[in-house]
């Protein structure tokens, strides 16, 4: 838990990097961060859960991506008015 609180805190100032599910939704239209997480394979075992509750609550065209990034500005974005369907806007975060 003390390894977790600290990347979470070094994430937010900007000082770790951490790895990240970024998932993209067309209906609704919105990008989702779940994180950070300490591994790749550990995102990578977290994501169907979320791709699952998200196919639950009725979202179509789910695309996923698992990154090394610092912190996101925001956890969930909507793009409804921003991004054609099915379309990507740029990340809310860097990327080294």
């Amino acid at each position: 838990m003390n390894n977790l609180l600290g990347r979470l805190l070094g994430s937010i100032l900007g000082q770790n990097k951490a790895w990240w599910v970024e998932i993209k939704t067309s209906q609704p239209a919105c990008t989702y961060y779940f994180g950070p997480f300490d591994s790749e394979s550990e995102a990578h075992a977290a994501k169907g859960g979320y791709i699952e509750d998200l196919e639950q609550e009725g979202a179509h065209n789910i695309q996923t991506l698992v990154q090394l990034c610092s912190f996101p500005e925001q956890l969930t974005i909507t793009d409804e008015w921003d991004t054609p369907l099915g379309g990507f806007t740029a990340p809310a975060f860097g990327r080294s």
